[in-house]
């Protein structure tokens, strides 16, 4: 989920590249289960991983070749049961496809799917209780989807707390970095496992992606901190998860990032306690329905388009920023849009 912060978007980070693998890690000679690390050489006599194909085989071994994605897509939402989780979920459903969504709440998950059902019928939407944070609720989370769908096409990792806590570091509580922590790091680590477990034994493979939030670019997260850490986490794990991808030849699933932006969230608006918070919210944030009505045609183009090509879809670009900020202190635009400012 994305958080209030007193700073703008750059650049989207560099895709993972040979550059960025230090010798190191191939010394550590991390692969996949019952897969030997393959390599190939370079023209130049160094090593470089084998890139991938379009036409790949299911976990790069042996077999029939992938099938090709055609919609309608199963997709996988973690932490959907509100926000932007929530309206990601209704626009893949209003494109036909068919969804199911998660959280720790049995209740909202109930209310989540009994609407979604009544608009898009009984038989594309299902929700299931799942905390992120245990292995276990993750691998029956799996369960559930292949009981219902067979296989997921696109699994997306919405899930993500701040403790809606906006407060420095010194005074937040150790119950709140360990909710933040283990939500935001190790529930998206566990999440990526199962995914990457999931599709690479699918013959359509799969499309996983992360969603950032405020500090995955590197920039400062005041009131905030551990938030931020574990969002610039989110474009690391990612880039990690390409390169293992990459080495394994594990040739049908790819690990994306998906950015947001600033959402009208509970969690984004529970932070509008400054002036400056109130500024930019007010300037840059924008409803989930939007968010979600620009995002979901993206990614739906990846398996549409058979890419198997790692991707950073961005709501709010640097451009786009700026340009409002422009429009605000040349024209006054946007000014008191959601929170009366002081």
């Amino acid at each position: 989920m994305a958080a209030t912060a007193a700073y703008l978007p750059l650049r989207a980070p560099a895709q993972v590249g040979l550059g960025q693998l230090l010798p190191s890690y191939w010394a550590a000679g991390a692969r996949f289960p019952g897969q030997p690390a393959r390599r190939r050489l370079a023209a130049g006599g160094g090593r470089e991983l084998a890139g991938i194909r379009a036409e790949a085989l299911p976990g790069g071994g042996g077999g029939t070749r992938r099938e090709a994605m055609v919609p309608p897509y199963n997709v996988l939402i973690t932490g959907s049961t509100k926000g932007i989780g929530y309206a990601l979920a209704k626009e893949f459903l209003k494109a036909g496809d068919n969804v199911i969504i998660s959280s720790r709440s049995a209740e909202r998950v109930e209310s989540a799917v009994t609407d979604l059902k009544k608009e898009f019928g009984e038989q594309h939407v299902w929700g299931v209780v799942c905390d992120v944070r245990e292995g276990k609720d993750v691998k029956a989370l799996v369960d559930f989807a292949r009981d219902k769908m067979k296989y997921i096409d696109i699994w997306i990792n919405n899930a993500g707390s701040n403790a809606y806590s906006y407060k420095p570091l010194v005074e937040t509580s150790d119950e709140a970095l360990m909710e933040v922590i283990t939500t935001n790091t190790l529930g998206l680590m566990i999440c990526c496992r199962e995914a990457i477990n999931m599709m690479r034994n699918q013959p359509r493979g799969g499309h996983i992606f992360n969603i950032d939030g405020a500090g995955s670019d590197g920039r400062p997260t005041p009131r905030f901190a551990a938030y931020g850490a574990t969002k610039r986490s989110v474009v690391h794990l990612t880039k990690s998860l390409q390169a293992e991808l990459q080495m394994n030849e594990v040739n049908n699933v790819m690990v994306h990032n998906l950015s947001p932006g600033m959402v009208t969230t509970d969690l984004l608006m529970s932070g509008a306690t400054t002036k400056q918070a109130k500024f930019f919210i007010n300037i840059l944030a924008e409803p989930p329905n939007v968010v979600a009505d620009y995002l979901v045609p993206n990614i739906r183009a990846i398996p549409t388009n058979q890419s198997m090509k790692p991707t950073y879809i961005r709501f709010l670009t640097g451009l786009k920023a700026y340009s409002r900020i422009f429009s605000r202190i040349a024209f006054g635009a946007r000014r008191n849009k959601y929170v009366a400012e002081d």
